[in-house]
C-alpha cells in the first residue's frame, strides 16, 4: 500500500455536498488513509457528524457569496479571510497532503489555502450545470472531478476527470422491500411512492403531493417533508391513512427500498442515489436553483429514458396519478425506466475520486 495520506474533505452545507464527501472519506479510510471532513454549522451537517461518529469532523464557517455589487460584499470578504485563515490552520495542524472540496463556498477557502501551501487540490461538481462557486474554486485546483460529463464544457482549460458522484456505503446494502416497509410502518400490500425534496425539503412540492395523495387513496405516499416543513405538511395530511409524513429520514436505504417509485427534486446527489439503486422517478426541478441547474440535471436523465420531468408550475394531480398508475403500476414501463436509471450509475465514483486524490 502507498504511504498513508492525510486528506481534507470540505463538504458541508447541503446533503448534496455532504453525503458524497462522506462516501469519499469512507473509501479513503478503507484504503488506509486519514480523511478529515470540514462541515458547516447547519443541522444537516450536525446530524451527519453524529451518525458517522467513526469519521473525524471539524466545523468551519460556510459563507454564501452575495452579488458582486452588493453592500454585503465587504462583510463577505472579511468572513472569507477569516475562514481562509481557519482552514490554513487546520491544514497545517492535520499535516494534510491534499484537499478536495465537494462543492459550494464551503470548498473555496480550504482549497485556496491548500493551493498556496503547495498542496494538491481538487473540487468535485455533481451537476450538469456547475455552480459559480465551483467554477471559481477550479482556478486553484490541480484537477476538477465531475459527476456528469456534460459539465466539462464549463471548465475550459482545466484538467477534468469524470468520476461520477459518490454515494454512502449503506446505499449499496438496501434491506428487502418487506423489511424496509416493516421498519417504516408502511403497508406491505400497496404501491408506495416516496416523495423527497432532498435534505432541505421542498415546501411547494410537499403541498402539491399531499393534494395528489389525498385524491389517490389506493396508493401509499411516504413524504419526507424536511424538518422545517414537517408540522405544516403533517397538518395538511390530516391523518389520511395513505400518507406517512417524516421531517427527516435517518434511514434512507429503507425509504428507497420500501418505495416502488420516487417523486423528487433533481439535485445531483439524489439522482446519483436513484441511479445506483435503480428507481423509476418523477423529477420536479427546484425552480429557483442557481442557473436552473436542476433542470439541466433532470434533462440528462429524461433524455436517457431514466425519468420523467415536469416543472413545478406544470404539476397537477392528474399528472402525478398518470406517473403512478401509468408507469409505476405498469410492470413493463417501470422496468424499462429502472433499467435506464441503472445505466446512468457510476458505482465506483468514490473509488475513482480517492484514487485521483492519492495518485502520485
Amino acid at each position: 500500500m502507498n504511504t498513508p495520506l492525510n486528506v481534507i474533505i470540505a463538504c458541508g452545507g447541503t446533503g448534496g455536498h455532504l453525503f458524497p464527501g462522506i462516501a469519499v472519506a469512507q473509501h479513503l479510510r478503507s484504503m488506509g488513509h486519514h480523511p478529515v471532513l470540514l462541515i458547516s454549522q447547519k443541522e444537516v451537517d450536525a446530524e451527519a457528524s453524529r451518525k458517522y461518529g467513526d469519521l473525524e469532523f471539524h466545523t468551519v464557517q460556510a459563507i454564501a457569496k452575495p452579488p458582486t455589487l452588493s453592500p454585503r460584499m465587504p462583510g463577505f470578504l472579511w468572513k472569507m479571510l477569516r475562514s481562509y485563515l481557519t482552514c490554513r490552520n487546520i491544514i497545517r495542524r492535520e499535516k494534510a497532503h491534499a484537499v478536495i472540496g465537494m462543492g459550494g463556498f464551503t470548498s473555496l477557502p480550504p482549497v485556496m489555502a491548500a493551493h498556496y501551501m503547495g498542496l494538491r487540490t481538487f473540487v468535485h461538481d455533481s451537476n450538469a450545470m456547475p455552480g459559480k462557486s465551483n467554477r471559481l474554486t477550479a482556478r486553484w485546483c490541480t484537477a476538477v472531478m465531475l459527476g456528469l460529463k456534460e459539465a466539462a464544457a464549463h471548465f475550459p482549460g482545466r484538467t477534468c476527470i469524470v468520476t461520477g458522484t459518490p454515494v454512502r456505503e449503506e446505499l449499496n446494502h438496501l434491506p428487502s422491500q418487506a423489511e424496509a416497509r416493516k421498519r417504516l410502518g408502511l403497508p406491505q400490500d400497496k404501491t408506495v411512492i416516496l416523495v423527497t425534496g432532498g435534505s432541505q425539503g421542498a415546501r411547494n412540492l410537499n403541498s402539491l403531493l399531499i393534494d395528489a395523495a389525498k385524491a389517490d387513496p389506493t396508493v401509499h405516499y411516504l413524504v419526507i417533508a424536511g424538518r422545517q416543513d414537517y408540522d405544516r405538511v403533517n397538518g395538511l395530511a390530516g391523518g389520511a391513512p395513505n400518507i406517512s409524513v417524516m421531517g427527516f429520514c435517518s434511514d434512507m436505504p429503507a425509504a428507497y427500498a420500501a418505495a416502488d417509485g420516487v417523486i423528487a427534486r433533481a439535485g445531483a446527489s439524489t439522482l446519483t442515489e436513484l441511479s445506483i439503486i435503480g428507481k423509476a422517478c418523477f423529477l420536479v426541478p427546484f425552480p429557483f436553483a442557481a442557473d436552473d441547474h436542476q433542470t439541466a440535471n433532470a434533462r440528462v436523465f429524461t433524455e436517457a429514458g431514466a425519468a420523467v420531468m415536469y416543472q413545478q408550475a406544470e404539476l397537477t394531480t392528474a399528472i402525478v396519478h398518470e406517473f403512478v398508475h401509468g408507469t409505476i403500476q405498469d410492470t413493463a414501463a417501470r422496468t424499462a425506466m429502472e433499467n435506464a436509471m441503472r445505466a446512468q450509475a457510476k458505482p465506483d465514483a468514490a473509488m475513482a475520486i480517492a484514487q485521483a486524490i492519492t495518485d502520485n
